[in-house]
């Protein structure tokens, strides 16, 4: 009968199989006296997609004294399911009772933590560990690390890293996309070269993800570029996942045709991930035209576009302006099967708002079937600002405050409106209202990447220790500027100051610094790479347009919605953005 149990068991393929099974130790009376058998039901219940975790609880409360392995089974089964905090309440129980906990347990209830994201618990059960002297267990640290870097105690993931006897590749992995998916992606990168170079290990799939991650944060090419080679040379490039990273990367970094040769020569199969994310490449360049193209494309090859591939089809329309395509794309989904939600909602208000059609954007909000996020009325606002229409502006504004929205860019874009129309008690009363509201405004930023070092620089930045070189070649740049009719744009500086005043405050933007810095620190015809947290200024499109001109020069600027690709005096995104 042992043999026969034991076959029955490998075969359960379903709820019903698992009943069957316990019924039968039920009355042949082993279901209390062969633990060994009960536990393997209940693992089996617990864990496998066969089974029930409700009815593995069931099981579980049956046991008269439950075994370590009965309840690493049901902390293992809840870990794995859309409630993992309830694996974190079960270990607690664990820890509480008489049984003993071993690694195993803190390795499963560890696992729940990283996806609930419960940073304290996991604290606690790092103190369990070590005091229990489990530490020297290669993975349970490394399932610790992973813990930390996923819940973002970088600090904590690095210690536990450099405190491991012996490291295996998933500990190198983990804290490389720990750093990556962070806000540390530089050291990410860093650490992918170390454990290349120095410790001779062989970065596998997972390793690369990470590292291609964190070079699509920073714009780093040159770096990506080395990934790349690698993966080519190590046969990684037959993984579809990898592949997309590297589209991606590329296309993050603003070489949207290198990210299409990879697209176009990929040696494994294309899923519906790599045409989503070689259609958002195009979108972001503001390849309009190529991007609709792909997704015609797309459909021909036998892939059906979801709801992913249709909001990258309408934020292409958005950013080159083509709202007839754009509301004809939104309308189509149904005919698909898909129901929008509220991000293609989003994209088609501020495709409307971008064209000036306010009334038909606020239609839009109002018709929709769920509420309204706060980035609907962002957007309408941010239209308001670019149309000058104060009345819906003060509207949009309204809606977000009752949202409870408390972002920084809420009170800019109301303040730019009241200031596009020299209303500075209005900019008065919103700039006291961020102030009683502890609102801060969000420092400017770029980076730069030249010979494999990133340049960081902000607005009005000195601290760089080429700051001189930079403004001497800025004021060389203001110079030559003026024999093609530059005037800076001063009605866009927030403050009630004097016109030089506002010309110096634009002109140290921190995107127009890290520009700078790329004409002195690269030989001419060398294409420059920026990357700006913010939305590029329309002061500083229209300097870097003219230094594109005057120093014949390609500048790629990525800033957060969108590339800015600078060629001869003309901008990719046809001054429309």
């Amino acid at each position: 009968m042992a043999a026969s149990f034991d076959s029955l068991l490998l075969k359960c393929s379903c709820l019903s199989h698992i009943k069957q099974l316990q019924a039968h130790l039920l009355i042949t009376g082993q279901f209390q006296f062969c633990p060994s058998r009960t536990t393997k039901l209940l693992d089996l219940c617990a864990v496998s997609s066969a089974g029930d975790l409700s009815y593995a609880a069931s099981i579980f409360r049956r046991l008269l004294t439950p075994s370590t392995n009965d309840w690493n089974a049901m902390v293992r089964g809840l870990a794995q399911s859309p409630e993992p905090t309830k694996a974190i309440s079960w270990f607690k129980s664990m820890c509480g009772g008489p049984q003993k906990v071993d690694a195993l347990s803190c390795s499963f209830a560890l696992k729940a933590c990283a996806r609930a994201l419960a940073r304290t618990e996991a604290k606690q059960i790092h103190s369990r560990i070590t005091r229990s002297g489990f530490g020297p267990d290669v993975l349970l640290q490394t399932t610790l690390l992973d813990v930390y870097a996923k819940v973002g105690d970088l600090d904590c993931a690095e210690k536990v890293f450099d405190e491991m006897g012996r490291r295996d590749i998933a500990a190198w992995n983990a804290l490389i996309a720990g750093l990556a998916q962070g806000s540390r992606p530089t050291e990410a990168i860093a650490l992918f070269k170390r454990m290349k170079e120095e410790e001779g290990l062989r970065p596998n799939e997972v390793t690369v993800l990470g590292a291609l991650s964190a070079c699509s944060q920073l714009g780093a090419l040159k770096e990506g570029e080395k990934i790349h080679s690698y993966i080519t040379d190590e046969h990684l490039d037959m993984n579809t996942i990898v592949c997309n990273a590297v589209i991606d990367m590329y296309g993050k970094c603003g070489f949207v045709d290198k990210a299409h040769s990879v697209f176009d020569n990929m040696k494994c199969r294309k899923c519906l991930v790599t045409w989503n994310t070689m259609i958002v490449v195009f979108a972001m360049h503001g390849e309009a035209s190529k991007a609709l193209e792909l997704f015609d494309q797309m459909t021909k090859a036998g892939v059906n576009p979801d709801a992913v591939s249709y909001l990258g089809a309408l934020c292409a329309c958005n950013h080159a302006g083509l709202v007839e395509d754009g509301v004809r794309l939104f309308d189509s989904m149904r005919d698909c099967g898909l129901v929008p939600n509220v991000k293609h909602y989003g994209s088609v208000v501020d495709l409307l708002g971008r064209a000036g059609r306010l009334k038909e954007a606020y239609e839009i909000i109002n018709s929709m079937p769920m509420f309204p996020d706060v980035v609907l009325w962002q957007s309408l606002l941010g239209a308001c600002k670019t149309y000058g229409n104060v009345e819906m502006a003060e509207l949009a504004s309204r809606k977000l405050v009752e949202m409870g929205s408390n972002h920084c860019g809420d009170f800019v874009l109301l303040s730019n409106v009241y200031a596009s129309y020299e209303r500075w008690d209005d900019v008065g009363r919103v700039r006291e209202a961020m102030r009683k509201r502890d609102v801060k405004k969000i420092p400017g930023f770029s980076y730069i990447e030249v010979d494999g070092v990133i340049h960081k620089f902000i607005n009005g930045d000195q601290n760089h220790v080429e700051w001189r070189q930079i403004y001497a070649k800025l004021d060389e740049i203001k110079f030559k500027m003026k024999a093609y009719g530059y005037v800076a744009k001063t009605s866009i500086v927030l403050h009630d100051i004097g016109e030089e005043d506002k010309e110096n405050v634009l002109y140290y933007h921190s995107e127009k610094l890290a520009v700078a810095f790329g004409l002195i620190s690269t030989s001419e015809g060398t294409p420059i790479q920026v990357i700006k947290n913010l939305r590029i200024c329309g002061d500083c499109h229209v300097v870097i347009k003219l230094i594109s001109k005057i120093y014949n020069r390609e500048i790629v600027v990525r800033d957060r919605a969108r590339f800015h690709r600078f060629k001869q005096g003309f901008c990719s995104c046809g001054d429309y953005w």
